[in-house]
Protein backbone atom coordinates (compact mmCIF):
# COMPACT_ATOMS: atom_id res chain seq x y z
CA UNK A 1 0.00 0.00 0.00
CA UNK A 2 2.81 2.11 0.82
CA UNK A 3 4.66 1.66 -2.32
CA UNK A 4 1.11 2.07 -4.35
CA UNK A 5 0.69 5.45 -2.88
CA UNK A 6 3.96 6.41 -3.35
CA UNK A 7 4.01 5.35 -7.23
CA UNK A 8 0.70 7.69 -7.19
CA UNK A 9 2.51 11.04 -5.34
CA UNK A 10 5.46 10.69 -8.06
CA UNK A 11 2.77 9.74 -11.27
CA UNK A 12 0.83 13.08 -10.00
CA UNK A 13 4.09 15.32 -9.23
CA UNK A 14 5.31 14.41 -12.82
CA UNK A 15 1.83 15.48 -13.95
CA UNK A 16 1.95 18.57 -12.47
CA UNK A 17 5.64 19.31 -13.56
CA UNK A 18 4.85 18.72 -17.30
CA UNK A 19 1.76 20.71 -16.89
CA UNK A 20 2.97 23.81 -15.73
CA UNK A 21 6.27 23.21 -18.46
CA UNK A 22 3.86 23.10 -21.33
CA UNK A 23 1.53 26.05 -19.88
CA UNK A 24 5.28 27.95 -19.79
CA UNK A 25 5.61 26.50 -23.14
CA UNK A 26 2.43 28.13 -24.40
CA UNK A 27 3.19 31.61 -22.98
CA UNK A 28 6.88 31.75 -24.35
CA UNK A 29 5.67 30.73 -27.54
CA UNK A 30 2.46 32.96 -27.99
CA UNK A 31 4.13 36.03 -29.16
CA UNK A 32 6.27 34.38 -32.05
CA UNK A 33 2.48 33.18 -32.95
CA UNK A 34 1.12 36.07 -32.80
CA UNK A 35 4.11 37.81 -34.65
CA UNK A 36 2.92 35.12 -37.43
CA UNK A 37 -0.71 35.42 -37.49
CA UNK A 38 -0.21 39.63 -37.37
CA UNK A 39 1.98 39.35 -40.46
CA UNK A 40 -0.52 38.16 -42.41
CA UNK A 41 -3.19 40.12 -41.74
CA UNK A 42 -4.33 43.58 -42.88
CA UNK A 43 -3.90 47.09 -40.83
CA UNK A 44 -7.44 46.98 -39.91
CA UNK A 45 -7.39 43.36 -38.91
CA UNK A 46 -4.32 43.92 -37.17
CA UNK A 47 -6.06 47.13 -35.34
CA UNK A 48 -9.41 45.35 -34.32
CA UNK A 49 -10.83 45.26 -30.86
CA UNK A 50 -11.51 42.71 -29.87
CA UNK A 51 -8.43 41.18 -31.65
CA UNK A 52 -9.00 38.82 -34.36
CA UNK A 53 -7.15 35.72 -34.06
CA UNK A 54 -6.71 34.38 -37.82
CA UNK A 55 -6.73 36.58 -40.81
CA UNK A 56 -9.56 36.65 -43.46
CA UNK A 57 -6.89 36.05 -45.96
CA UNK A 58 -3.34 35.94 -46.15
CA UNK A 59 -1.71 38.95 -47.31
CA UNK A 60 2.44 37.99 -48.80
CA UNK A 61 2.07 41.55 -49.93
CA UNK A 62 3.35 42.55 -46.14
CA UNK A 63 6.65 40.50 -46.64
CA UNK A 64 6.75 42.36 -50.18
CA UNK A 65 6.15 45.77 -49.03
CA UNK A 66 8.86 44.85 -45.78
CA UNK A 67 11.39 44.26 -48.21
CA UNK A 68 10.85 47.14 -50.15
CA UNK A 69 11.10 49.41 -47.39
CA UNK A 70 14.46 48.22 -46.19
CA UNK A 71 17.54 46.91 -47.40
CA UNK A 72 17.45 43.32 -45.60
CA UNK A 73 20.53 42.40 -47.71
CA UNK A 74 22.68 44.67 -46.24
CA UNK A 75 21.24 44.56 -42.74
CA UNK A 76 22.05 40.75 -43.01
CA UNK A 77 25.55 41.49 -43.97
CA UNK A 78 25.97 44.41 -41.39
CA UNK A 79 24.60 41.98 -38.54
CA UNK A 80 26.48 39.18 -39.24
CA UNK A 81 29.85 40.89 -39.41
CA UNK A 82 28.84 42.53 -36.33
CA UNK A 83 28.40 39.65 -34.90
CA UNK A 84 31.41 38.05 -35.98
CA UNK A 85 33.39 40.57 -34.97
CA UNK A 86 32.33 40.82 -31.38
CA UNK A 87 32.44 37.45 -30.77
CA UNK A 88 36.06 37.17 -32.10
CA UNK A 89 37.16 40.12 -29.85
CA UNK A 90 35.18 38.83 -26.84
CA UNK A 91 36.98 35.43 -27.04
CA UNK A 92 40.57 36.90 -27.58
CA UNK A 93 40.48 39.48 -25.30
CA UNK A 94 38.48 38.41 -22.48
CA UNK A 95 40.47 35.21 -22.56
CA UNK A 96 44.13 36.85 -21.87
CA UNK A 97 42.57 39.46 -19.47
CA UNK A 98 40.72 36.57 -18.11
CA UNK A 99 43.71 34.64 -17.84
CA UNK A 100 46.56 37.57 -16.31
CA UNK A 101 43.45 37.93 -13.66
CA UNK A 102 43.42 34.44 -12.85
CA UNK A 103 46.57 33.17 -13.10
CA UNK A 104 49.26 36.10 -12.89
CA UNK A 105 50.08 38.74 -10.13
CA UNK A 106 50.90 42.72 -10.73
CA UNK A 107 50.26 45.71 -9.36
CA UNK A 108 46.53 47.20 -8.96
CA UNK A 109 45.61 43.71 -9.90
CA UNK A 110 42.38 44.28 -7.79
CA UNK A 111 41.88 47.85 -8.24
CA UNK A 112 41.57 46.38 -12.41
CA UNK A 113 39.17 44.01 -11.58
CA UNK A 114 36.92 46.17 -9.43
CA UNK A 115 36.83 48.55 -12.48
CA UNK A 116 35.56 45.60 -14.05
CA UNK A 117 33.41 44.85 -11.72
CA UNK A 118 31.23 48.19 -11.41
CA UNK A 119 31.48 48.45 -15.65
CA UNK A 120 29.40 45.41 -15.39
CA UNK A 121 27.21 46.87 -12.42
CA UNK A 122 26.36 49.94 -14.20
CA UNK A 123 23.68 50.25 -16.80
CA UNK A 124 25.20 50.15 -20.61
CA UNK A 125 23.31 53.45 -21.70
CA UNK A 126 25.66 55.53 -19.45
CA UNK A 127 28.55 54.43 -21.89
CA UNK A 128 26.70 55.56 -25.42
CA UNK A 129 27.63 59.40 -25.31
CA UNK A 130 31.67 58.89 -24.37
CA UNK A 131 31.39 56.19 -27.00
CA UNK A 132 29.69 58.04 -29.80
CA UNK A 133 31.76 60.97 -29.21
CA UNK A 134 34.93 58.77 -29.57
CA UNK A 135 33.92 57.09 -32.81
CA UNK A 136 32.79 60.65 -34.21
CA UNK A 137 36.33 61.57 -33.37
CA UNK A 138 37.51 59.23 -35.30
CA UNK A 139 35.59 59.80 -38.60
CA UNK A 140 34.26 56.22 -37.85
CA UNK A 141 30.89 57.05 -37.52
CA UNK A 142 27.76 54.78 -40.02
CA UNK A 143 30.80 52.09 -40.68
CA UNK A 144 30.87 48.52 -39.20
CA UNK A 145 34.07 49.42 -36.98
CA UNK A 146 31.30 51.73 -35.56
CA UNK A 147 28.98 49.02 -34.60
CA UNK A 148 31.56 46.89 -32.54
CA UNK A 149 33.63 48.92 -31.03
CA UNK A 150 31.61 48.77 -27.57
CA UNK A 151 32.02 45.00 -27.84
CA UNK A 152 36.00 45.20 -28.51
CA UNK A 153 36.23 44.99 -24.70
CA UNK A 154 33.84 42.56 -22.61
CA UNK A 155 33.81 43.23 -18.80
CA UNK A 156 31.37 40.13 -18.61
CA UNK A 157 33.64 37.94 -20.71
CA UNK A 158 36.76 39.10 -18.52
CA UNK A 159 34.58 38.08 -15.50
CA UNK A 160 33.30 34.83 -17.09
CA UNK A 161 36.55 33.58 -18.08
CA UNK A 162 38.14 34.58 -14.73
CA UNK A 163 35.91 32.42 -13.00
CA UNK A 164 36.98 29.63 -15.51
CA UNK A 165 40.62 30.10 -15.14
CA UNK A 166 40.25 30.07 -11.15
CA UNK A 167 38.86 26.64 -11.33
CA UNK A 168 41.77 25.64 -13.20
CA UNK A 169 44.57 23.68 -10.97
CA UNK A 170 47.62 26.29 -11.23
CA UNK A 171 49.81 22.94 -11.28
CA UNK A 172 49.07 22.58 -14.76
CA UNK A 173 50.44 26.10 -15.63
CA UNK A 174 53.64 25.20 -13.13
CA UNK A 175 53.87 21.43 -15.18
CA UNK A 176 54.03 23.55 -18.47
CA UNK A 177 56.46 26.02 -16.74
CA UNK A 178 58.77 23.04 -16.20
CA UNK A 179 58.43 21.69 -19.04
CA UNK A 180 59.73 24.47 -20.63
CA UNK A 181 56.75 26.96 -21.75
CA UNK A 182 56.57 30.67 -21.15
CA UNK A 183 53.72 32.66 -19.89
CA UNK A 184 52.36 32.94 -23.27
CA UNK A 185 52.92 29.67 -24.60
CA UNK A 186 51.19 27.98 -21.18
CA UNK A 187 48.34 30.15 -21.62
CA UNK A 188 47.74 29.53 -25.48
CA UNK A 189 48.93 25.76 -25.61
CA UNK A 190 47.72 24.62 -22.22
CA UNK A 191 45.53 26.57 -20.36
CA UNK A 192 42.80 28.03 -23.13
CA UNK A 193 42.15 24.70 -24.96
CA UNK A 194 40.84 23.74 -21.36
CA UNK A 195 37.80 26.60 -21.35
CA UNK A 196 36.60 24.92 -24.85
CA UNK A 197 32.88 25.11 -23.09
CA UNK A 198 32.71 28.29 -21.45
CA UNK A 199 34.30 29.98 -24.42
CA UNK A 200 31.23 27.96 -25.87
CA UNK A 201 29.17 29.76 -23.85
CA UNK A 202 30.73 33.20 -23.75
CA UNK A 203 30.26 32.66 -27.76
CA UNK A 204 26.80 32.57 -27.37
CA UNK A 205 25.74 35.33 -25.32
CA UNK A 206 27.81 37.47 -27.32
CA UNK A 207 26.26 36.39 -30.84
CA UNK A 208 22.69 36.47 -28.73
CA UNK A 209 23.39 39.99 -27.11
CA UNK A 210 24.99 41.65 -30.61
CA UNK A 211 21.62 40.64 -32.26
CA UNK A 212 19.34 41.57 -29.98
CA UNK A 213 21.24 45.42 -29.15
CA UNK A 214 19.29 48.26 -30.27
CA UNK A 215 19.95 51.76 -29.14
CA UNK A 216 23.85 51.30 -29.79
CA UNK A 217 23.54 50.82 -34.15
CA UNK A 218 20.42 53.31 -33.96
CA UNK A 219 22.48 56.09 -32.54
CA UNK A 220 25.95 55.51 -34.17
CA UNK A 221 24.84 54.99 -37.74
CA UNK A 222 22.21 56.91 -39.15
CA UNK A 223 22.50 55.66 -42.77
CA UNK A 224 20.12 52.75 -43.65
CA UNK A 225 22.14 50.95 -45.74
CA UNK A 226 24.77 50.54 -42.49
CA UNK A 227 22.06 49.15 -39.89
CA UNK A 228 21.50 46.46 -38.12
CA UNK A 229 18.30 44.43 -38.75
CA UNK A 230 17.43 45.39 -35.07
CA UNK A 231 17.78 49.43 -35.67
CA UNK A 232 16.61 48.89 -39.18
CA UNK A 233 13.21 47.46 -37.87
CA UNK A 234 12.70 50.42 -35.40
CA UNK A 235 12.69 52.73 -38.26
CA UNK A 236 9.11 50.92 -39.20
CA UNK A 237 7.55 52.10 -36.05
CA UNK A 238 6.19 55.37 -37.38
CA UNK A 239 5.78 58.66 -35.38
CA UNK A 240 1.83 58.62 -34.86
CA UNK A 241 1.01 54.97 -36.51
CA UNK A 242 2.44 51.96 -37.93
CA UNK A 243 1.68 49.52 -39.79
CA UNK A 244 1.90 46.63 -37.80
CA UNK A 245 1.48 43.88 -40.29
CA UNK A 246 4.53 45.19 -42.40
CA UNK A 247 6.49 45.51 -39.15
CA UNK A 248 5.71 41.92 -38.10
CA UNK A 249 6.99 40.31 -41.54
CA UNK A 250 9.77 42.28 -41.34
CA UNK A 251 10.35 40.51 -37.81
CA UNK A 252 10.24 37.53 -38.92
CA UNK A 253 12.69 37.77 -41.93
CA UNK A 254 15.12 39.40 -39.25
CA UNK A 255 14.33 36.65 -37.14
CA UNK A 256 15.28 33.56 -39.90
CA UNK A 257 18.68 34.37 -39.79
CA UNK A 258 18.88 33.64 -35.86
CA UNK A 259 16.20 30.37 -36.25
CA UNK A 260 18.62 28.98 -38.90
CA UNK A 261 21.57 28.94 -36.99
CA UNK A 262 19.56 27.86 -33.77
CA UNK A 263 18.42 24.20 -36.01
CA UNK A 264 21.84 23.86 -36.87
CA UNK A 265 24.07 24.43 -33.67
CA UNK A 266 20.88 23.50 -31.53
CA UNK A 267 22.72 20.98 -29.54
CA UNK A 268 26.02 22.95 -29.05
CA UNK A 269 23.53 25.70 -27.73
CA UNK A 270 22.36 23.63 -25.75
CA UNK A 271 25.76 22.70 -23.89
CA UNK A 272 26.97 25.66 -23.51
CA UNK A 273 24.18 27.07 -21.33
CA UNK A 274 23.87 24.12 -19.79
CA UNK A 275 27.61 23.33 -18.89
CA UNK A 276 27.70 26.88 -18.00
CA UNK A 277 27.72 26.82 -14.46
CA UNK A 278 30.27 23.79 -14.36
CA UNK A 279 33.40 23.84 -13.72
Amino acid sequence: MKSESLKRAKAIRMVLTYAALIVGAIIMIFPFIWMILTSSKTVPESMQVPPTILPDKVMLDNFVDAIKSLPFLNMYINTGLMILFRVVCAIVFSSMAGYAFAKLQFRGKNLLFGIILVQMSLPSQIFIIPQYQMVAKMGLANSIFALVFPGIVSAFGTFFLRQTYMGIPTEIGEAAYLDGCNQWQTFYKVMFPLTGTSVAALTIFTAVFAYGDLMWPLVVNSDLKMMTLSSGLATLRGQFSTNFPVLMAGSLLAMLPMVILYMIFQRQFIEGIANTGGK
